[in-house]
C-alpha cells in the first residue's frame, strides 16, 4: 500500500526552499529541533526527507552551521529570494504564522544580557536589558558561586521584564521623606 501524502510540499527542491524560507526570516541562528518544528508544518514532509534536504543545503553551502545553530548564507539567501515563490502560498502563509512566536522570542533574547564571570572577588553576574538603541537596565551583582550565577541568569531570561518593572516600581515608590 502506498503512503498517503496530504501536504502541498512533495519535491525535495520545495523542501529545501521551505527550509531557506524559514531561515531567511529568523533574526538569529536556530537549533536543529526548533528548525525541524518550523519546517515540518506541511503534511507532505517527513523528518527523513527534511533531514536529507538540510544536509544537502549544508553541503552546498547555502546553510551555515555555527555553535548557536543554523543560519542561511548569502548564497542561500540569494537563491531562496529568487525561488521562494515556488513554495505554495498556503505553505508560506502557514510557515510565517508558525515563525512569528519564534521571531518575537529571538528578538526579545537579543535585547537581554545574562552572563557571569569569575574574578578575584567571586562570581559576578551581569544582567542587562536593551531597547535596541541603548541600555535601559544594567546590573552587576555578586553571586555565591557558579551554580547560583546560572540560576540567576536563567530566572532573569525568563522574567526580565517583570524584574525590571518591580525594580523600577520599588525604586520609584515615594515612601516618605528620609529622616536625618
Amino acid at each position: 500500500m502506498e503512503e498517503q501524502n496530504f501536504g502541498f510540499i512533495r519535491e525535495p527542491m520545495q523542501v529545501k526552499l521551505l527550509i531557506l524560507f524559514v531561515l531567511r526570516r529568523l533574526p538569529a541562528a536556530i537549533g536543529e529541533d526548533a528548525l525541524a518544528e518550523l519546517v515540518l508544518i506541511d503534511g507532505g514532509i517527513n523528518y527523513f526527507d527534511y533531514r536529507q534536504c538540510l544536509m544537502e543545503l549544508i553541503d552546498t553551502r547555502q546553510i551555515a552551521v555555527t555553535e548557536e545553530g543554523y543560519t542561511v548564507t548569502p548564497n542561500g539567501d540569494r537563491n531562496a529570494a529568487a525561488l521562494e515563490e515556488d513554495i505554495p502560498f498556503s505553505v508560506r502563509q502557514k510557515a510565517a504564522l508558525a515563525l512569528a512566536p519564534t521571531v518575537a522570542e529571538m528578538r526579545r533574547m537579543e535585547m537581554l544580557t545574562a552572563a557571569h564571570s569569575s574574578g578575584e572577588n567571586g562570581v559576578t553576574v551581569h544582567l542587562a536589558i536593551s531597547d535596541g538603541v541603548g541600555s535601559i537596565f544594567d546590573l552587576h551583582i555578586l553571586a555565591a558561586d557558579e551554580k547560583q550565577a546560572g540560576i540567576i541568569e536563567r530566572n532573569f531570561k525568563k522574567n526580565a521584564e517583570s524584574f525590571y518593572h518591580r525594580f523600577i516600581e520599588e525604586l520609584s515608590a515615594d515612601k516618605g521623606a528620609v529622616k536625618s
